[in-house]
C-alpha cells in the first residue's frame, strides 16, 4: 500500500468519527437558532470563543510534544505517558480553580447581566475534564487504536446531543403541554426553566465527565511521576506550540470577542452587539464542512508526518498530500458556496440569523487556507524549530487584530470574515516561504493557486448570475460545481493516485 493510501485510510478512520461528531453537534444549530434569540445565542458564541483560548492554555502544547517525544529512539512510552499526565493533572487543577474564581469578570467582558456566573464555572469544569482526556486520546492515536478512539468520541457527542434535545426541546414542550402530558411531573422535577441556554453548558459538562469514565482503562494505567529534568525538556519543545496555538486562536475566534467591543452602536439597526455576535457565530457554523475535513485530516496527519519523516521520499509524499488535500477542499468550497441559501434555510431557523449568510463563502475559503497552513507547518515540527510556528502565528494574530480594528466599524461582521481570510492566507504564504529555506518540499504552489482562482471565479459567477426560478437556479449551480470537478478529473487524473 502506498503512503498516500495509508494516510487516506487513517484519515478515513479518524474522519468517520470526527465527521460524525461534528455533524451530530452541527444538528444542534437549528435547535439553538430555533429556540433562542440571537442575543441569547451570542452568549454561547462568546463564551466558547474564550474556551478556545483557554483550551490551548490548559493543554499548552503537550499533545504534539507527546507525539514528538514518543517517536524518539529509545523512548519509554509508558514512562513518558505518566510524566505528561502528571504535569497536566497538577496544572489542570490549578487552572480550573483559578478560572472558577474569575467567573464574574469573564462574564462582564461579554456584557452579560449579573446572575449567570455559573455558566463560566461550568465551562471551567468542562475545560478541566477535557484536558485530562487529551493525553489518553493522544495515546490511543499513537497506538493506532482508532476504533476505541472513535467509539469514545461518538459516545461523548451522542450524550451531549441527547441532553441538549432533552433539556432544550423535550422538557419545555412537555411543560407547555404540547405532548407527553404524563411526563409533566417528572420533567417539572428535572428541568429548571430559569437555566435556559445554560443547559448547553450543562450538557457539555455531563458529556465530558462521561468521556473520562470511558477512558478509565487509560486513566487507571497512569502512575503519578512528576520529574523536573524531563519536564523542562518537554516544556522547551511545548511552549512555542502553546504560543502558536494561542496566536491561532486569536486568528480563529478573537473576532467573536472583538465584534461586540468594536461594532459601532446602531450599526445594525434594532440589534444589540450580542445579537450581531449570535448571527455571526451561527453563520460561522456553516463553514463547518471545511472544518470537518481539516479536523479529520489533522488527527491522522500529525502522527503520519512524524512517522514518515525518516523516509527518503518524504518531501514528495508531503507535496502529494498537500495537493490532494487542497483540491478536495476546493470542491467543498465551490459546492457549499453556490448552494449557501439552501444550507442557511435548513440550519438557521429564524430569519434574523440568515441576514449574515454572505460571510459563509469568505469563511469557507479562509478555513481552506487554514488547512493548507497545517499541511505546510510540518517542516518546523519535524525540524524541532517550533518557534517559527510561534512567529507565524504571532504575525497572523497582529494582522487579525489590526484588520478587525479597521474593518469591523466599516463592514460589521463581514469585516471579521475578511480579516480571517487575509490572516490565514498570509500565514500559509509565510509558512511556505520559510519552509522553502529550512525544509524544501516540491509543493505545486502555482498550479494549486490557479485551481483556487478558478474555484473563486466559479463561485463569483454563480453568485452574480442568478437565473429566475428554483429549479433553474439549482441546475445552474450544479453545472458550475460539476464543471469544476470534471476539470479536476481531466487535468489531475486522480485515478493514477488510486492505482499507485
Amino acid at each position: 500500500m502506498s503512503v498516500a493510501k495509508k494516510l487516506a485510510g487513517q484519515t478515513a478512520v479518524y474522519g468517520i468519527s470526527s465527521i460524525l461528531v461534528r455533524v451530530l453537534n452541527y444538528l444542534l444549530v437549528p435547535v439553538y437558532t430555533g429556540r433562542f434569540a440571537a442575543a441569547e445565542y451570542g452568549i454561547v458564541t462568546g463564551l466558547y470563543a474564550y474556551v478556545s483560548f483557554l483550551n490551548v492554555v490548559f493543554t499548552y502544547g503537550m499533545e504534539t510534544t507527546f507525539f514528538r517525544f514518543a517517536n524518539r529512539p529509545g523512548t519509554d512510552r509508558r514512562l513518558l505517558y505518566d510524566r505528561v499526565m502528571s504535569q497536566l493533572l497538577v496544572s489542570t487543577v490549578a487552572l480550573t480553580a483559578l478560572l472558577a474564581l474569575l467567573a464574574r469578570p469573564l462574564m462582564q467582558l461579554l456584557d452579560v447581566p449579573p446572575g449567570r456566573e455559573r455558566y463560566a464555572i461550568w465551562l471551567a469544569l468542562i475545560l478541566g475534564l477535557d484536558t485530562l482526556a487529551a493525553i489518553p486520546f493522544a495515546r490511543l492515536r499513537l497506538e493506532n487504536q482508532a476504533r476505541r478512539f472513535a467509539t469514545i468520541r461518538v459516545a461523548n457527542i451522542l450524550l451531549n446531543v441527547g441532553l441538549n434535545l432533552f433539556f432544550i426541546v423535550l422538557c419545555p414542550d412537555v411543560l407547555a403541554g404540547k405532548y407527553l402530558h404524563i411526563l409533566q411531573p417528572l420533567v417539572a422535577r428535572l428541568y429548571d426553566p430559569s437555566i435556559g441556554i445554560g443547559y448547553v453548558f450543562l450538557s457539555n459538562l455531563a458529556a465530558s465527565a462521561f468521556t473520562l469514565l470511558l477512558l478509565g482503562r487509560e486513566l487507571l494505567d497512569f502512575r503519578f511521576r512528576l520529574d523536573a529534568t524531563p519536564l523542562a525538556a518537554m516544556l522547551r519543545y511545548a511552549y512555542p506550540i502553546m504560543l502558536m496555538g494561542l496566536a491561532g486562536m486569536v486568528n480563529e475566534t478573537l473576532d467573536r470577542i472583538l465584534l461586540p467591543l468594536w461594532l459601532p452602536e446602531g450599526y445594525y439597526p434594532g440589534q444589540s452587539s450580542l445579537t450581531a455576535v449570535g448571527i455571526y457565530g451561527a453563520c460561522y457554523k456553516l463553514s463547518i464542512f471545511m472544518s470537518l475535513v481539516i479536523q479529520a485530516f489533522r488527527y491522522a496527519a500529525e502522527p503520519f508526518f512524524f512517522a514518515q519523516s525518516s523516509e527518503k521520499n518524504s518531501p514528495a509524499t508531503f507535496a502529494l498530500v498537500l495537493k490532494w488535500f487542497t483540491l478536495c477542499c476546493a470542491v467543498i468550497f465551490v459546492f457549499i458556496s453556490l448552494n449557501i441559501e439552501d444550507f442557511a434555510w435548513a440550519f438557521l431557523r429564524r430569519p434574523e440569523y440568515r441576514e449574515g449568510v454572505a460571510v459563509v463563502p469568505v469563511l469557507l475559503l479562509a478555513n481552506l487556507f487554514l488547512g493548507v497552513y497545517w499541511n505546510l507547518s510540518v517542516w518546523f515540527k519535524l525540524t524541532d524549530k517550533t518557534y517559527y510556528g510561534t512567529y507565524i502565528g504571532a504575525a497572523g494574530a497582529v494582522l487579525t487584530i489590526a484588520l478587525n480594528f479597521l474593518l469591523i466599524p466599516v463592514l460589521g461582521y463581514m469585516g471579521s470574515a475578511v480579516a480571517t481570510l487575509v490572516c490565514y492566507a498570509a500565514m500559509a504564504a509565510m509558512c511556505w516561504w520559510l519552509g522553502e529555506r529550512h525544509f524544501p518540499v516540491p509543493y505545486p504552489v502555482a498550479r494549486l493557486l490557479l485551481w483556487l482562482l478558478l474555484a473563486v471565479a466559479l463561485v463569483a459567477l454563480g453568485r452574480w448570475v442568478q437565473p429566475g426560478g428554483f429549479w433553474l437556479r439549482h441546475t445552474w449551480h450544479l453545472l458550475l460545481s460539476l464543471s469544476f470537478v470534471a476539470a479536476l478529473v481531466a487535468l489531475e487524473k486522480p485515478h493514477r493516485l488510486i492505482r499507485s
